[in-house]
């Protein structure tokens, strides 16, 4: 159960001889709220107090220590609270029942947060960087990004000081790149030859692109975190530095998740016994864009270009997943002659009904990483890094699409954020 925002807290004050059916009545209001599915309550136990029949004299201080006042305190979303209230109020025949509106800012368990997050950023991070100064070119910088794994680079000053990061958005935004790297990539030789050049005899430099300033952490910090500073800026990356503010490191989504996967399983064996776990069906994506074998080339890009996660999902006569397809497949397989229509429209600057028939069963990468809604995330995420995967496709009993998670909504879960921020 996840609590986020506006809330109530019900407090119920009463004595610790109280009884209810001939039990102590904190420990029957305690059952009733767990049978209720309250997402938790706190007995808290007094030093001293009285109530409306009671009188504090020096000779009766013996019979406050066997009457001492309690509290019961719950916090749940209002309605709950209401259907408790309902149950709780007719137990109380002495006492004081009191209620609260309250925002809560974080509510999660142990389990709940697979992230070892006391572990430090130094013990996690990527130690060989490779970084750019202010004044480089940014076709040599394109050059550097092209065919790697890694998609951004910090920029330094001569004393390695971090002064600014250059990512895929920035190329686009201001490096004159005309689509993404990943998409960059796939394209023939020649064509990306060209844009190359075009980049270069415009002659901007790191400087002019860059993104800055830029959000870092320091190596001795906790990994919990950086994970938040990622989350909160939807950050795929994370320049590290040491307390001289000297960069010594980068953490990425993929450092982060893989300690995930490095946590040892008896950790949480016992909390996903009992369903403590976080699961994928509580994260995922419920809006799964998807086509069909025949589907052609004009309905899938039409579909990804609206889509949120720039993929679409292939499924066949009976509605099960069995492919993928994303941008850069676009770009890659269509024919030669059709590669620029595809740009353009992945660009917005022309429409989908202007591309030539070519269908999803030709597009598609023909294998799609599946999972139940129950799977912990902690095991989806597991699946991905082995697979080499960015997506985790949630399917139903029956193997149809129901949803979808990609790494920035695992970071979010693992990190206790609201998974819906980054969606």
């Amino acid at each position: 159960m996840r609590i986020t925002g506006a809330a109530k807290r019900l407090r119920i004050y009463i004595g610790e001889s109280d009884q209810w059916r001939g039990k102590p009545l904190y420990a029957e209001v305690l059952e009733t709220l767990k049978r209720e599915g309250l997402a938790g309550a706190t007995v808290l136990r007094g030093v001293a107090g009285f109530g409306a029949h009671s009188r504090i004299h020096t000779a009766a201080i013996l019979r406050l220590s066997e009457d001492l006042p309690l509290i019961v305190e719950v916090i749940d979303k209002p309605e709950q609270i209401e259907k408790a209230l309902g149950m709780i109020s007719p137990m109380v025949r002495e006492g004081l029942i009191t209620l609260e509106e309250v925002q809560v800012i974080k509510y999660t368990h142990r389990y709940l947060q697979p992230l070892p997050g006391d572990t430090l950023v130094r013990d996690v991070m990527t130690r060989d960087v490779v970084s750019v100064s202010p004044e480089t070119p940014i076709a040599e910088v394109v050059d550097l990004l092209i065919g790697k794994l890694f998609k951004a680079v910090p920029v330094v000053d001569s004393q390695k000081h971090v002064v600014g990061i250059i990512s895929d958005g920035d190329l686009l935004a201001r490096g004159g790149m005309q689509q993404r790297l990943s998409i960059a990539e796939r394209l023939d030789a020649k064509t990306l030859s060209a844009q190359i050049d075009s980049i270069r005899h415009a002659g901007k430099t790191a400087r002019d692109v860059m993104t800055s300033p830029v959000i870092i952490a320091r190596a001795d910090e906790s990994l919990a975190r950086a994970v938040s500073l990622m989350a909160r800026h939807t950050l795929k990356r994370l320049p590290i530095v040491n307390p001289k503010e000297i960069l010594v490191g980068m953490l990425s989504r993929v450092d982060v998740l893989r300690t995930v996967v490095n946590t040892q399983p008896s950790r949480f064996e016992s909390a996903l016994l009992s369903g403590v776990g976080r699961t994928v069906g509580e994260v995922m994506n419920p809006d799964v864009p998807t086509v069909t074998l025949e589907a052609e080339l004009a309905d899938i890009a039409e579909k990804m270009v609206t889509a949120t996660l720039k993929r679409v999902i292939v499924i066949n006569g009976e509605g099960k997943a069995v492919g993928i397809i994303n941008d850069g497949d676009l770009v890659a397989r269509v024919k030669p002659e059709t590669r620029s229509g595809v740009l353009r429209v992945l660009a917005r600057l022309a429409l989908p009904h202007t591309l030539p028939t070519e269908t999803a069963a030709q597009l598609m990468t023909p294998s799609v990483l599946t999972g139940p809604a129950h799977t912990p995330i902690a095991e989806a995420i597991r699946m991905m890094l082995e697979q080499k995967r960015k997506r985790f496709v949630v399917v139903d009993d029956q193997h149809h699409p129901i949803g979808i998670v990609d790494r920035q909504t695992l970071m979010h879960a693992i990190a206790g954020l609201d998974t819906h921020a980054s969606q």
